[in-house]
Protein backbone atom coordinates (compact mmCIF):
# COMPACT_ATOMS: atom_id res chain seq x y z
CA UNK A 1 0.00 0.00 0.00
CA UNK A 2 2.58 2.51 0.60
CA UNK A 3 4.59 1.84 -2.73
CA UNK A 4 1.08 2.59 -4.29
CA UNK A 5 0.75 5.26 -2.27
CA UNK A 6 3.97 6.78 -3.74
CA UNK A 7 3.13 5.68 -7.04
CA UNK A 8 -0.16 8.41 -6.61
CA UNK A 9 1.67 11.35 -5.38
CA UNK A 10 4.19 10.89 -8.04
CA UNK A 11 1.64 11.51 -10.81
CA UNK A 12 -0.49 13.94 -8.92
CA UNK A 13 2.41 16.35 -9.03
CA UNK A 14 3.38 15.29 -12.54
CA UNK A 15 -0.01 16.02 -13.58
CA UNK A 16 0.64 19.82 -11.40
CA UNK A 17 3.21 20.14 -13.00
CA UNK A 18 1.97 19.36 -16.91
CA UNK A 19 -0.74 22.17 -15.68
CA UNK A 20 1.52 24.86 -14.70
CA UNK A 21 3.70 24.26 -17.69
CA UNK A 22 1.04 24.23 -20.21
CA UNK A 23 0.18 27.77 -18.59
CA UNK A 24 3.72 28.87 -18.59
CA UNK A 25 4.22 27.80 -22.53
CA UNK A 26 1.69 31.09 -23.07
CA UNK A 27 3.93 34.01 -22.09
CA UNK A 28 7.22 33.68 -24.35
CA UNK A 29 7.95 36.98 -23.16
CA UNK A 30 7.02 38.86 -26.51
CA UNK A 31 4.68 41.83 -26.26
CA UNK A 32 2.53 42.81 -28.82
CA UNK A 33 3.63 46.59 -30.57
CA UNK A 34 0.95 46.70 -33.20
CA UNK A 35 2.55 44.75 -35.92
CA UNK A 36 3.48 41.60 -36.31
CA UNK A 37 6.99 40.40 -34.33
CA UNK A 38 9.95 38.75 -36.11
CA UNK A 39 10.95 35.53 -34.99
CA UNK A 40 13.29 35.20 -32.09
CA UNK A 41 16.34 34.24 -33.11
CA UNK A 42 17.57 30.75 -32.50
CA UNK A 43 19.74 31.59 -29.99
CA UNK A 44 17.48 33.62 -27.95
CA UNK A 45 14.31 30.97 -28.57
CA UNK A 46 12.35 29.64 -25.26
CA UNK A 47 11.85 26.23 -24.99
CA UNK A 48 10.19 24.01 -22.89
CA UNK A 49 9.83 20.23 -22.64
CA UNK A 50 8.02 17.94 -19.54
CA UNK A 51 9.12 14.22 -19.57
CA UNK A 52 7.50 10.95 -17.78
CA UNK A 53 8.87 7.41 -16.67
CA UNK A 54 8.38 4.58 -15.48
CA UNK A 55 11.39 2.50 -14.90
CA UNK A 56 12.53 -0.97 -12.76
CA UNK A 57 14.41 0.61 -10.65
CA UNK A 58 15.88 3.44 -9.82
CA UNK A 59 20.00 3.75 -9.98
CA UNK A 60 22.10 6.64 -9.15
CA UNK A 61 26.02 6.23 -10.20
CA UNK A 62 25.55 2.43 -9.80
CA UNK A 63 23.78 2.25 -6.45
CA UNK A 64 20.06 1.43 -6.42
CA UNK A 65 17.64 3.81 -4.65
CA UNK A 66 14.65 1.96 -4.65
CA UNK A 67 16.18 -1.48 -3.95
CA UNK A 68 15.24 -3.17 -6.18
CA UNK A 69 11.89 -1.76 -6.84
CA UNK A 70 10.12 -0.29 -9.67
CA UNK A 71 9.11 3.84 -9.52
CA UNK A 72 7.53 6.70 -12.02
CA UNK A 73 9.62 9.95 -12.49
CA UNK A 74 9.02 13.20 -13.83
CA UNK A 75 11.43 16.16 -15.39
CA UNK A 76 9.98 20.08 -16.45
CA UNK A 77 12.94 21.88 -18.26
CA UNK A 78 12.88 25.41 -19.51
CA UNK A 79 15.16 27.16 -21.93
CA UNK A 80 16.39 30.48 -23.25
CA UNK A 81 19.43 30.82 -25.49
CA UNK A 82 22.31 29.47 -23.78
CA UNK A 83 20.36 29.46 -19.91
CA UNK A 84 18.24 26.17 -18.77
CA UNK A 85 16.78 25.35 -15.82
CA UNK A 86 14.94 22.45 -14.62
CA UNK A 87 13.19 19.77 -11.84
CA UNK A 88 13.36 16.19 -12.09
CA UNK A 89 12.02 13.94 -9.58
CA UNK A 90 11.65 10.19 -8.56
CA UNK A 91 10.21 7.65 -6.37
CA UNK A 92 12.66 6.09 -3.74
CA UNK A 93 12.51 2.61 -2.14
CA UNK A 94 11.41 1.57 1.26
CA UNK A 95 14.13 2.12 4.08
CA UNK A 96 15.64 4.95 2.42
CA UNK A 97 14.31 7.43 4.90
CA UNK A 98 12.82 9.94 2.26
CA UNK A 99 9.60 8.82 0.07
CA UNK A 100 10.77 10.79 -2.54
CA UNK A 101 14.19 12.95 -4.61
CA UNK A 102 13.81 16.06 -6.16
CA UNK A 103 16.46 17.51 -8.15
CA UNK A 104 16.11 21.27 -8.91
CA UNK A 105 18.90 22.45 -11.81
CA UNK A 106 20.18 25.60 -13.54
CA UNK A 107 22.79 26.67 -15.99
CA UNK A 108 24.75 27.51 -19.43
CA UNK A 109 24.72 25.42 -22.23
CA UNK A 110 27.10 27.82 -24.84
CA UNK A 111 28.46 26.08 -27.77
CA UNK A 112 31.98 26.78 -29.95
CA UNK A 113 32.09 25.85 -33.70
CA UNK A 114 35.93 25.24 -34.10
CA UNK A 115 35.61 24.88 -37.64
CA UNK A 116 37.61 22.15 -37.88
CA UNK A 117 37.69 18.33 -38.37
CA UNK A 118 37.05 18.72 -34.19
CA UNK A 119 33.28 20.29 -34.85
CA UNK A 120 31.03 21.77 -32.64
CA UNK A 121 31.80 21.52 -29.31
CA UNK A 122 28.79 21.68 -26.63
CA UNK A 123 29.77 23.05 -23.04
CA UNK A 124 27.42 22.49 -19.57
CA UNK A 125 28.09 24.82 -16.49
CA UNK A 126 25.31 24.18 -14.17
CA UNK A 127 24.23 23.45 -10.37
CA UNK A 128 22.20 20.85 -9.37
CA UNK A 129 20.16 21.05 -5.41
CA UNK A 130 19.23 17.42 -4.26
CA UNK A 131 16.09 17.79 -2.09
CA UNK A 132 14.39 14.92 0.04
CA UNK A 133 11.05 16.58 1.37
CA UNK A 134 9.96 15.03 4.60
CA UNK A 135 13.36 12.72 5.16
CA UNK A 136 14.73 11.04 7.92
CA UNK A 137 17.81 13.31 8.34
CA UNK A 138 17.60 15.23 12.05
CA UNK A 139 21.31 13.02 12.40
CA UNK A 140 23.22 14.02 8.99
CA UNK A 141 21.58 16.26 6.13
CA UNK A 142 20.14 14.49 2.94
CA UNK A 143 20.05 17.34 0.76
CA UNK A 144 23.17 18.58 -0.66
CA UNK A 145 24.80 21.01 -4.01
CA UNK A 146 26.29 19.46 -6.24
CA UNK A 147 28.23 22.04 -9.13
CA UNK A 148 29.18 20.08 -12.86
CA UNK A 149 31.56 21.16 -15.40
CA UNK A 150 31.46 19.59 -18.91
CA UNK A 151 31.57 19.10 -22.54
CA UNK A 152 30.24 16.39 -25.37
CA UNK A 153 31.27 16.52 -28.99
CA UNK A 154 30.74 14.75 -32.29
CA UNK A 155 34.08 14.38 -33.27
CA UNK A 156 34.55 10.34 -33.66
CA UNK A 157 31.99 11.05 -35.80
CA UNK A 158 34.10 11.36 -38.74
CA UNK A 159 35.00 7.46 -38.01
CA UNK A 160 31.45 6.35 -36.90
CA UNK A 161 29.01 8.74 -38.10
CA UNK A 162 25.89 9.19 -35.96
CA UNK A 163 28.86 8.93 -32.21
CA UNK A 164 28.62 11.49 -30.03
CA UNK A 165 31.05 11.19 -26.22
CA UNK A 166 31.62 14.17 -23.43
CA UNK A 167 32.90 13.99 -20.23
CA UNK A 168 31.42 15.90 -16.62
CA UNK A 169 33.01 16.72 -14.05
CA UNK A 170 30.86 17.13 -10.74
CA UNK A 171 31.75 18.89 -6.98
CA UNK A 172 29.76 18.74 -4.24
CA UNK A 173 31.28 20.59 -1.20
CA UNK A 174 29.40 18.43 1.22
CA UNK A 175 27.94 15.17 -0.34
CA UNK A 176 24.49 13.16 0.79
CA UNK A 177 24.19 12.82 5.02
CA UNK A 178 26.79 15.38 5.41
CA UNK A 179 29.87 13.21 4.46
CA UNK A 180 32.04 16.32 3.07
CA UNK A 181 33.71 16.97 -0.67
CA UNK A 182 33.05 14.58 -3.16
CA UNK A 183 34.49 14.91 -6.41
CA UNK A 184 32.35 12.74 -9.34
CA UNK A 185 34.54 12.22 -12.89
CA UNK A 186 31.74 10.89 -15.75
CA UNK A 187 32.03 10.20 -19.33
CA UNK A 188 29.92 9.18 -21.53
CA UNK A 189 29.09 7.57 -25.34
CA UNK A 190 26.15 6.88 -27.80
CA UNK A 191 25.95 6.01 -31.41
CA UNK A 192 22.49 7.35 -32.61
CA UNK A 193 21.32 4.66 -35.80
CA UNK A 194 19.33 5.11 -38.98
CA UNK A 195 15.29 4.86 -37.94
CA UNK A 196 14.39 1.75 -39.56
CA UNK A 197 10.86 1.07 -39.47
CA UNK A 198 9.94 3.95 -37.27
CA UNK A 199 12.50 2.66 -34.96
CA UNK A 200 15.69 4.64 -33.58
CA UNK A 201 17.92 2.88 -32.04
CA UNK A 202 20.95 4.23 -29.64
CA UNK A 203 24.01 2.42 -28.48
CA UNK A 204 25.10 4.08 -25.52
CA UNK A 205 27.61 3.73 -22.14
CA UNK A 206 28.97 5.51 -19.16
CA UNK A 207 32.04 5.02 -17.41
CA UNK A 208 32.00 7.13 -13.56
CA UNK A 209 34.65 7.59 -10.88
CA UNK A 210 33.50 8.89 -7.34
CA UNK A 211 36.62 10.34 -5.14
CA UNK A 212 35.31 11.21 -1.56
CA UNK A 213 37.18 11.71 1.85
CA UNK A 214 37.36 8.96 4.35
CA UNK A 215 38.31 11.82 6.97
CA UNK A 216 35.09 13.34 6.31
CA UNK A 217 33.05 10.20 6.80
CA UNK A 218 32.91 9.18 3.14
CA UNK A 219 33.23 5.44 4.00
CA UNK A 220 31.80 3.04 0.73
CA UNK A 221 31.74 0.02 2.23
CA UNK A 222 32.60 0.58 5.99
CA UNK A 223 36.22 -0.75 5.46
CA UNK A 224 38.01 2.38 4.80
CA UNK A 225 37.06 3.32 0.86
CA UNK A 226 36.40 6.05 0.08
CA UNK A 227 36.35 6.15 -3.98
CA UNK A 228 34.49 3.39 -6.55
CA UNK A 229 34.04 3.00 -9.89
CA UNK A 230 30.49 2.56 -12.02
CA UNK A 231 29.48 1.67 -15.94
CA UNK A 232 26.14 0.62 -17.63
CA UNK A 233 26.10 0.22 -21.32
CA UNK A 234 22.15 -0.07 -22.96
CA UNK A 235 20.07 -0.04 -25.97
CA UNK A 236 17.66 3.03 -26.28
CA UNK A 237 14.67 2.31 -28.70
CA UNK A 238 12.79 5.71 -30.01
CA UNK A 239 9.39 4.70 -30.88
CA UNK A 240 7.15 8.21 -32.18
CA UNK A 241 7.01 9.98 -28.37
CA UNK A 242 8.23 6.79 -26.58
CA UNK A 243 11.79 5.54 -25.65
CA UNK A 244 12.35 2.00 -24.39
CA UNK A 245 15.73 1.66 -23.06
CA UNK A 246 17.26 -1.67 -21.48
CA UNK A 247 20.48 -1.15 -19.43
CA UNK A 248 22.55 -3.42 -17.50
CA UNK A 249 24.49 -1.50 -14.28
CA UNK A 250 27.53 -2.00 -12.09
CA UNK A 251 30.27 -1.32 -9.65
CA UNK A 252 33.11 -2.66 -8.57
CA UNK A 253 32.55 -2.50 -4.81
CA UNK A 254 33.42 -5.75 -3.30
CA UNK A 255 33.18 -6.55 -0.06
CA UNK A 256 31.02 -4.58 2.60
CA UNK A 257 31.51 -4.93 6.48
CA UNK A 258 27.74 -5.48 7.92
CA UNK A 259 25.58 -2.89 7.89
CA UNK A 260 28.83 -0.54 6.99
CA UNK A 261 29.56 2.38 4.34
CA UNK A 262 26.31 4.25 2.34
CA UNK A 263 26.49 1.10 0.48
CA UNK A 264 24.72 -0.87 3.14
CA UNK A 265 24.50 -3.69 1.67
CA UNK A 266 26.46 -5.52 -1.62
CA UNK A 267 23.49 -6.45 -3.36
CA UNK A 268 22.48 -2.35 -3.66
CA UNK A 269 25.76 -2.10 -5.21
CA UNK A 270 26.51 -5.00 -7.46
CA UNK A 271 25.47 -5.45 -11.13
CA UNK A 272 21.76 -5.42 -11.84
CA UNK A 273 19.65 -4.78 -15.24
CA UNK A 274 17.08 -2.15 -15.64
CA UNK A 275 14.17 -1.29 -17.80
CA UNK A 276 12.38 2.42 -18.28
CA UNK A 277 10.03 3.40 -20.74
CA UNK A 278 9.80 7.28 -21.24
CA UNK A 279 7.63 9.73 -22.87
CA UNK A 280 9.30 13.25 -23.47
CA UNK A 281 7.03 16.66 -24.92
CA UNK A 282 7.96 18.10 -27.35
Amino acid sequence: MTGSRKLISLCGAAGVALIALSGAALADGYEYEGKAMAAPEEGRKFTYSFGLAGTSEYVFRGITQTFEDPTIQGSIDIGYGIFYAGVWGSGLGEGFGANAEYDWYGGIKPSWDTHTFLGKIDFDFGVIYYTYPGASDAAAEFDYVEFKAGYSSSFWSFLIPGVTSGTTVYYSPDNFTETGPVWTIESTYAWEGHEIRGITPTISGVFGAVYGDLSEGYNVNGLGEDKYYYWNAGLGLGVGGLTFDFRYWDTDIGNIAPGGGFCANKSFCDERFVATVSVSVP
